[in-house]
This record gives C-alpha cells, structure tokens and sequence, in this order.
C-alpha cells in the first residue's frame, strides 16, 4: 500500500464529472414506438436451449423480445447489421453513454465508424428492479461474456464447450455456413439479458447474484435497422452460484418477433450512419 499524501483526503473528494452527457443524443421518439405496440402481431418465435444458442432476424421497424419461459434464465445477445456484419453492438460504447446497465428509453449501439441505434429498449418488466443495496442491476453491458478460454485459465486447463462464446459461435456458424472458428471472428461482447451484476465496493470486482426474472418476464427491443441476433442461454442459469459448469439449473429462452400496424410507424425514419468525417485530423 502506497503512503498517502498529505492532501489525499482531499484529492479523493473532487466531484465526479459524467463522461458522455447524453442531453444532447438524438432521443427515441417513445411515445411513437409506445403507440406502435398497441397492436403488434407476432409472426415468429425461437427457441433457445439451455447451454445453447440460436440465430434470429428482426427487420428494421419491428420489434422482438426476450422472454422467461419456464426458470429464471439469463442470456448473453449479440446484435449485426443483417446487411453488413462489419457493423455489430459496441457494449463499452452503450456503456458509456447509458451505463453499466440498460432499460426502456436507452439503446444498444453499434461500432465505430457506424455508432448509430441498433435497437431501442421498448419495454422491461423488470425495470422495477433498479439498482439494489449491493450496487446490483439488471441487463448489464458490463460483462464481456462467459468463454471456453477464460474456463482454460481459471480451471487448470480445463475444456468446456458450452460457455456462451461457444454457444454464440456454433450458433452464428449455423447461420452462415461457416465453421465456429472462423465465425468467432463475428461473436462480440454482449448484452447481458435478465443478468444482475455490478461491482463490490471494497475490491471492484465484477460480481453475479441470482436473477430476479421469472417466467413471463421480457425485455422489449425496436429494430432500428435490420438486425440479425444470436442468443445464447447461459450454462449459468440465473447467475446466482456458477457459471461455465453443467451444476446450475439451466432453462429455454424464447425470441418473439413483431410486426406493427401497416402505417404505425410512418413518421419513423432509419437511423443514419455516423456523421464524423473520417479524416481524423489529417
């Protein structure tokens, strides 16, 4: 432990100053997606197994959710540009801007140099949660994902294939004719769905606790440009012990897909790409 200075007290308690401001972020138009919802009709689901994980398509103006169906089940989501999967979900980026946590209002942001809406938080029925006495929360962009190298490394050289990694490239490979190897390459951090996570005060070390979801919860998204998902049900259940293990009691997931009204979404336009010019001072 290093001595403190004479002036540490002080250094310590300077105000904290918000990075990225977001009064100025173009805003969601909630009250139009609100009045879409009104009458969605779902025109396909997808299963998602336990340790396993599967691919869906949302097209841009519609809307899908993430439900609990039969246990408390967390899920890693990755989200691409269905037309380009150079451009993918930038978690450190939606971290930035939102926090460690998301829900209703807030969106899930693609990557340099696109950074522009993904998809937009239309409804949580578990944003009632809010943060709890141990710095805790739900759908967390903390998390980079659980991975068969990380479970090398931590277990003596062990060999799991059902971490979500894993599951995310089987999955993504499966869609696009690929090996898993090779579409490694796409699989990126994730959107933590239903996780509760935060940071222990004395060691700030990323910490789990079980989830508070239950069957009939969703997370609700609006496709702000056409999407292509991948969902893995996490080999750690709800979180609350382990993870990368067959001990915890693991459930399905369930992908629900929506169309909105014909003429509900009228005024809405596709996000643009990012405005920087690229030229990075040169």
């Amino acid at each position: 432990m290093s001595e403190r200075p004479g002036d540490g007290d002080a250094r310590k308690a300077v105000e904290p100053v918000i990075c990225y401001p977001v009064e100025t972020l173009p805003a969601p138009d909630m009250a139009l997606y609100e009045r879409a919802r009104e009458a969605l009709t779902k025109y396909e689901e997808i299963r998602v197994e336990p340790r396993d994980a599967a691919c869906f398509r949302v097209p841009q103006g519609h809307f899908f959710r993430i439900r609990s169906i039969e246990g408390p089940q967390v899920g890693d989501l990755n989200l691409f540009n269905a037309g380009d999967l150079s451009e993918r979900f930038y978690s450190g980026k939606t971290r930035g801007l939102h926090g460690t946590h998301i829900t209703t209002g807030e969106r899930m942001w693609s990557n340099f140099p696109n950074l522009r809406p993904m998809a937009t938080v239309t409804h949580d029925t578990l944003g009632w949660y809010g943060i709890d006495q141990f710095g805790g929360s739900v759908h967390d962009v903390i998390g980079t994902r659980c991975d068969p190298y990380t479970h090398n490394l931590l277990t003596s050289g062990k060999h799991y294939h059902h971490c979500c990694h894993s599951n995310l490239s089987r999955a993504v490979a499966s869609e696009l004719g690929i090996t898993p190897r090779e579409a490694e390459d796409y699989v990126h951090d994730v959107l933590n769905v239903f996780m509760c996570t935060g940071f222990t005060r004395d060691t700030g070390q990323y910490f789990m606790k079980a989830s508070p979801v239950r069957p009939g919860d969703y997370i609700e998204f609006f496709a702000e440009i056409d999407l292509l998902g991948a969902l893995s049900a996490c080999p750690g259940g709800d979180c609350s012990s382990e993870h990368s293990s067959d001990e915890a009691a693991c459930y399905p997931l369930l992908v629900e897909v929506f169309a909105p009204a014909v003429g509900a979404l009228e005024s809405w336009r596709p996000p643009a790409l990012n405005g920087y010019d690229r030229t990075h001072g040169v």
